[in-house]
């Protein structure tokens, strides 16, 4: 039996009143117990405790003896968790929207997995706003405004809803100047469109538009290539097309009448007590997303 052990049970002894229901109390025998007493009792050469058939108290000695042995298991218990909640192990799991993650957040969870090989990553992708605590997330990616307040969220940077059609499209239809000159033209839609309405302007109630969409997707890649392919004008946020208005194989049209800026945000439960792993990785794609062009539109 080692020393701090005996201390816990000594401990155990005065919070209980006796050797009996401390042994109880500890799953170990009355004997043990009772030995850990007298070798604690040896080795400080005083009695600590005094019996009689029906109680139990601590001598002076024993008082004394109590509250450095609560001091010292005190320290000693934080020292292991300090060191088990700095050692970067164990399940971290990730959220992000289903093409952004794929394009930005997998990288970077491979390369610090890569770099951190004892840590398992499940990364969840979801156009859906996941529940943290339901679904057990440790972090989210978050592009839009938050619900709950009640979690902590960093602002990476943020993207604009864009609305761009191919040259191709744009040399076969009537030059568009104005919002209200869309139903003139043909219009690929998002399932998730709520009402097929498009608002415009920098307003939270901006001017809606209902349209007559020729072609409904529920799937972002699809409707990108339906654009590219000239089947219509579609809307989008910046960092989806990025690199087709980069390459010019997509045109960026009306923007002084695009909404607000959307954020793009970092997403903890709580970020008091967030373990070592979890600040780790936070700390980590916190500097890379930060850093990405496709953030600052």
């Amino acid at each position: 039996m080692d020393r701090l052990d005996e201390l816990a049970i000594f401990l155990e002894v005065l919070n209980q009143g006796s050797l009996a229901g401390a042994a109880r109390r500890l799953r170990r025998s009355a004997p043990a117990v009772t030995r850990a007493i007298a070798s604690l009792e040896q080795r400080f050469g005083a009695r600590l405790v005094e019996r009689t058939t029906r109680s139990l108290a601590p001598t002076e000695a024993g008082v004394r003896l109590a509250e450095q042995a609560a001091n010292i298991l005190k320290s000693y218990n934080e020292a292991v968790q300090d060191t088990a909640e700095t050692q970067l192990k164990g399940l971290l799991r990730v959220t992000a929207p289903v093409l952004f993650g794929r394009r930005h957040i997998a990288p970077l969870v491979m390369e610090f997995q890569s770099l951190h090989p004892e840590i398992q990553i499940e990364l969840l992708l979801s156009d859906r706003n996941l529940d943290l605590i339901e679904q057990g997330i440790d972090v989210a990616v978050r592009i839009g405004h938050l619900e709950d307040s009640s979690k902590v969220a960093r602002r990476l940077g943020q993207v604009s809803l864009v609305m761009i059609a191919s040259p191709q499209y744009l040399a076969a239809y009537p030059d568009l100047r104005h919002p209200s000159e869309l139903a003139k033209h043909q219009i690929v839609l998002s399932s998730s469109d709520t009402f097929n309405e498009w608002r415009f302007g920098a307003h939270e109630e901006g001017p809606r538009l209902r349209l007559s969409p020729h072609l409904v997707f529920n799937d972002v890649e699809t409707r990108v290539l339906a654009v590219k392919s000239a089947k219509g004008i579609g809307r989008f946020l910046s960092y989806q097309v990025a690199d087709e208005l980069a390459d010019g194989t997509l045109v960026r049209l009306l923007p002084e009448f695009e909404p607000l800026p959307l954020p793009v945000q970092l997403v903890v439960q709580n970020i008091q007590r967030m373990p070592f792993k979890v600040r780790t990785f936070w700390d980590f794609i916190r500097t890379r997303l930060h850093d990405l062009p496709q953030i600052h539109a």
